[in-house]
């Protein structure tokens, strides 16, 4: 993705400071990764979930890009589950 400045929810700092997870690495899924899945009627800017690998970790980001500014807000991110993510960790398994 991208983006001009990187701006952090209040969600996103609390589960990054839970989760180990630091603002650098965010920036690296979000410039590196791939969009696995887009959420067009999040609010108030579409949102897009991007997987890729930080180091040693392979991570998800949930961010929205102000269209106009190309500020992205990082709304959330996490080590995905691989039991509930396909191989490829693109996509949520069937249950």
């Amino acid at each position: 993705m991208k983006f001009v400045k990187l701006v952090f929810t209040g969600h996103a700092i609390k589960r990054m400071f839970e989760r180990y997870i630091s603002p650098e690495e965010v920036r690296v899924v979000l410039t590196e990764g791939e969009i696995a899945e887009t959420y067009e009627e999040d609010e108030p800017w579409p949102s897009r979930l991007v997987v890729g690998r930080a180091g040693n970790r392979i991570l998800h980001v949930v961010a929205a890009i102000e269209p106009v500014s190309g500020i992205c807000h990082v709304i959330t991110t996490y080590e995905p589950d691989r039991e509930s993510w396909t191989p490829d960790l693109k996509a949520r398994r069937k249950r």
